[in-house]
C-alpha cells in the first residue's frame, strides 16, 4: 500500500484512548494511529517522532519478549502528507465522542504508526469474502497482591478490580457493578472462565467488545451505560454458529448462541499459538498466592450452595493469559511497597536531573532496558539502581494489567483446516483464529503517585461502604493456595 496514494475517504474512525486516535482502512486490514494533545499544547514534529519511536521500540524489544512473536504487533512509523492528515481529521471529527474531543489529533507532524487491524486474522490469509468475528477482552489484573508491604488485609482477600467497581459506580462512571472477577478468568478452570465471560457479556463496560467485519456490534463505544441486548447479539452471531439456520428463534436460541460464543472465547484464550524456547526461560518462585477473590460472585454462589471446594485448573504455560499474568506479577511489591522506591528515585533526580536519560526512564526502550527487568531480587540494598529496577518492573506490570486481548475468528471448512492453522470447534461450526495483544504502551513514570493515591481511595471506599454491607463470605471455607511463579523468557 503506497502512502502517497492514500485517500482520506478510504479511512474511517476506529476508536481512541487518552493519548492516541486510530483510523482503519475500509478495505485493507490496516490502521493508522495518531498521537493526540490538548489544545494549544502541540508537540514539535521531532517530539512526536521520538514518542512514536519509543512506542514501537517498547513493543519490539520489551513486550514481545514477554508475550511472544505471534502475539505482539508493534507496527512501524510512517510520514504522511500533511494535507491528507488534515482532511482525514476533518472527516472523522464528527464521529468522535464528545468526551474525547478535549484533545486534538496531531495534524502538524505528519507522523503516524502503521499497524495491522487486529479485528482481522493476523497469522494467515483467508478468502476475501469470509466473514470475521473479533472479541476484544480487557482482562485486568489476575492475581491478589502477595506483598508483605500491603497494609490492609482486605487487599489479600479481594482483588483490585472487584473493589474498584464499587468506587466507579459511586463516582457515576457506571450504573451497576459488574459480576466479572479477573481471577475467575485467569483461573484456567473452564467453569469459572465461563462465568467470568458471561458476566462480561452481561455488563461489558469497557472490558469487552465484539466486532463483525471490523464494525463494533456489542459493547460500549465509550464510557457510558451499556444496554446488553443478547437477542440483538444473537442475530449477528447466528450465521457464524448455526450457518444452516436450523435453530429455532427465541430465548433458547439466544442462550445457545451465547453459550457457544463463550466456549469459543475460552478455548481460544487457553490455546497456545506461540511456542517459547525452554532453554531461554528463567523461572523464579515468588510466593504463594490466593487463587480466588472473596468478592467474586462465583465464589459467593459456591458458598450459598454449600460447596466449599474451589477448583483451580491453572493456565497452560503457552497461552496468552498465562503470559499476561506473568508480566502482571512483576508488580512484586504492590504500589504500597513500590511508592517509597519511586520517592527514592525522585529524590535522586532532584539532585541529579541530568541523570534522567542515563537511567532510561523515558527510553530508549531497547534490549539493555529489557535485560535490567530480569533482576527479580527483592533484597533492597538501598541503592537507586534497585529502586529504579522495581519502578520499571511495576510500569511493565501496569501495562500488562491494562492490555486488551483480541481474538479474531473466521468460519472454515474441514478441508481448509491444516496443522498450520489453529482451529476451535463448536457443535455446528469450526473456526480458524488468531490471538493478539493490544494497548501495550508503557505506563508513564509520572502516573505512579496517582496510582498510589487511587489505591488508597479504592480500599478505603470498599472498607467503609461495601465490606460491612456485603454478604459474609467466610474466608476459612477456602483454604487452598496455589504456587505463583514468575516466568521470564526470550522469544
Amino acid at each position: 500500500m503506497e502512502v502517497e496514494k492514500m485517500d482520506e475517504n478510504e479511512w474511517k474512525y476506529h476508536g481512541e484512548g487518552n493519548q492516541s486516535l486510530v483510523v482503519s482502512h475500509c478495505q485493507r486490514c490496516v490502521v493508522l494511529r495518531f498521537l493526540k494533545s490538548p489544545p494549544n499544547q502541540n508537540k514539535t514534529p521531532e517530539e512526536i517522532l521520538h514518542h512514536l519511536q519509543n512506542i514501537v521500540d517498547f513493543g519490539k524489544h520489551v513486550m514481545k519478549q514477554f508475550f511472544g512473536e505471534n502475539y505482539v504487533h508493534h507496527g512501524e512509523i510512517i510520514q504522511l502528507p500533511l494535507d491528507f492528515v488534515r482532511q482525514l481529521c476533518l472527516k472523522i471529527q464528527p464521529e468522535r465522542p464528545e468526551c474525547r474531543c478535549d484533545k486534538d489529533m496531531d495534524t502538524l507532524s505528519g507522523y503516524a504508526m502503521f499497524l495491522p487491524n487486529l479485528t482481522r486474522l493476523q497469522t494467515f490469509r483467508i478468502p476475501e469474502h469470509r466473514p470475521i468475528l473479533c472479541i476484544e477482552v480487557k482482562p485486568k489484573c489476575g492475581f491478589i497482591p502477595f506483598s508483605s508491604h500491603v497494609s490492609q488485609e482486605i487487599k489479600h482477600k479481594v482483588c483490585r478490580y472487584c473493589m474498584h467497581q464499587h468506587l466507579k459506580v459511586a463516582n457515576g462512571k457506571w450504573k451497576r457493578p459488574s459480576k466479572y472477577c479477573p481471577l475467575d478468568l485467569f483461573s484456567g478452570n473452564k467453569q469459572r472462565m465461563h462465568f467470568a465471560l458471561k458476566s462480561l457479556l452481561q455488563e461489558a463496560q469497557n472490558n469487552l467488545k465484539i466486532f463483525k467485519n471490523g464494525e463494533l456490534i456489542y459493547g460500549c463505544k465509550d464510557d457510558q451505560d451499556c444496554v446488553s441486548d443478547w437477542n440483538d447479539l444473537a442475530r449477528h452471531l447466528k450465521p457464524f454458529f448455526f450457518p444452516s439456520n436450523g435453530l429455532v428463534s427465541g430465548p433458547h436460541c439466544t442462550r445457545t448462541i451465547v453459550k457457544e460464543l463463550i466456549h469459543v472465547i475460552t478455548m481460544a484464550l487457553l490455546s497456545s499459538t506461540d511456542a517459547c524456547r525452554a532453554g531461554d526461560m528463567k523461572t523464579v518462585p515468588i510466593s504463594q498466592g490466593r487463587s480466588y477473590c472473596e468478592a467474586s460472585a462465583f465464589n459467593k454462589e459456591l458458598v450459598r450452595n454449600g460447596k466449599h471446594k474451589l477448583e483451580s485448573s491453572g493456565l497452560p504455560r503457552g497461552c496468552l493469559l498465562y503470559k499476561t499474568l506473568q508480566a502482571q506479577m512483576l508488580d512484586m511489591l504492590d504500589i504500597e511497597g513500590l511508592y517509597p522506591l519511586y520517592s527514592r528515585v525522585e529524590q535522586y533526580l532532584e539532585e541529579f536531573p541530568e541523570e534522567r536519560s542515563t537511567l532510561q526512564i523515558d527510553g530508549p526502550y531497547n534490549e539493555a532496558f529489557y535485560e535490567k527487568l530480569l533482576d527479580l531480587s527483592l533484597e533492597d540494598d538501598g541503592t537507586v539502581a534497585f529502586a529504579l529496577t522495581k519502578v520499571q518492573q511495576y510500569r511493565i506490570a501496569m501495562t500488562a494489567k491494562d492490555c486488551s486481548i483480541m481474538i479474531a475468528l473466521s468460519p472454515c471448512l474441514q478441508d481448509e483446516c491444516s496443522e498450520q492453522r489453529p482451529v476451535v470447534l463448536t457443535s455446528k461450526s469450526r473456526f480458524t483464529f488468531s490471538v493478539s495483544v493490544l494497548d501495550l504502551d508503557l505506563k508513564p513514570y509520572e502516573s505512579i503517585p496517582h496510582q498510589y493515591k487511587l489505591d488508597g481511595e479504592i480500599v478505603n471506599y470498599y472498607l467503609k461502604n461495601v465490606q460491612t454491607k456485603d454478604d459474609p463470605v467466610m474466608s476459612n471455607l477456602f483454604k487452598e493456595n496455589e504456587d505463583c511463579t514468575l516466568v521470564l523468557h526470550k522469544v
